[in-house]
């Protein structure tokens, strides 16, 4: 496995790759790697010539006070994650952004709601720092996982309206033992905020198995949803479609509950297909 950290050197590399006709496969990260992203290159391996990891912790998707400073880091352990995993090329930039960089890229209504609406900023932040790195690497392909069930969305979007060459890929969402989704933040839970994040899952999972038992009224799912929640605030609990993510009173075909709460200091995000039978 290569490792490289200089942007100009990975376009020439990958613009090569293309121009003698390999297909490049890519997973976008922010490093402190998991099972769940193994899951998103395994996913990738099979269907490219030459697979590419990136981690880069972006500035631009964090707001004042969120956790870019304290966002976990361990490289040695990522290279390791991605050297078994079948990684052809780690890119390890440790900056994106040339000086006087002065592009955003903006998606308009997927990113207003939900996440959007208590982080203005965050998926510019991330729509421009995947158009930086789709124009570095030079993907035909890239995985992104259902974790983040709105970022999906919203790039899936940027890539069909700027009629990019790159097919998205939705890795599914994987989940610990104890059915907390993985999530790099976890590392931030103490025990007792560990325990008490399960109650996202179990939440969700409610409003599921009440929706195939009959319920339709998401007032109803909801109510009963946020009672079991064990969060210390709640930023969003809410039903969407799963395209267009616009609000739905009832659930009359697929769906998807979304929940982001915070546990201690430790904001956490979870989703699931609510499908009525």
């Amino acid at each position: 496995m290569q490792i490289l950290s200089d942007p100009r050197q990975v376009q020439a590399a990958m613009l090569d790759r293309r121009a003698r006709g390999q297909v490049v496969g890519f997973v976008p990260t922010m490093g402190f790697l998991h099972r769940g992203h193994a899951s998103l290159m395994d996913l990738a391996r099979p269907r490219c010539d030459h697979l590419v990891v990136s981690i880069y912790v972006n500035p631009l998707q964090f707001g004042p006070g969120e956790d870019l400073d304290r966002y976990p880091r361990d490289p040695e352990g990522d290279a390791a994650l991605c050297r078994a995993h079948g990684v052809d090329l780690l890119f390890m930039p440790p900056d994106l952004y040339e000086a006087g960089h002065a592009t955003t890229v903006h998606v308009a209504g997927l990113t207003e709601g939900l996440c959007g609406r208590s982080r203005p900023t965050h998926f510019d932040g991330v729509t421009t720092v995947v158009a930086r790195l789709f124009g570095l690497v030079q993907p035909a392909l890239a995985v992104f996982g259902e974790k983040d069930w709105q970022q999906l969305a919203v790039v899936r979007r940027m890539v069909r309206d700027l009629a990019l060459p790159v097919e998205i890929l939705g890795g599914p969402l994987v989940r610990d033992e104890d059915g907390v989704a993985l999530s790099s933040r976890n590392a931030y839970l103490s025990p007792d905020e560990r325990a008490r994040a399960r109650s996202l899952v179990g939440a969700l999972r409610g409003m599921q198995a009440a929706v195939a038992g009959g319920e339709r009224d998401v007032d109803a799912l909801r109510a009963q949803a946020l009672a079991h929640l064990e969060a210390d605030r709640v930023d969003y609990l809410e039903v969407v479609d799963p395209d267009s993510l616009a609000p739905l009173q009832r659930v009359d075909g697929p769906a998807r509950a979304l929940v982001a709460a915070f546990v201690g200091r430790t904001r956490l995000i979870d989703n699931l297909a609510l499908l009525p039978g």
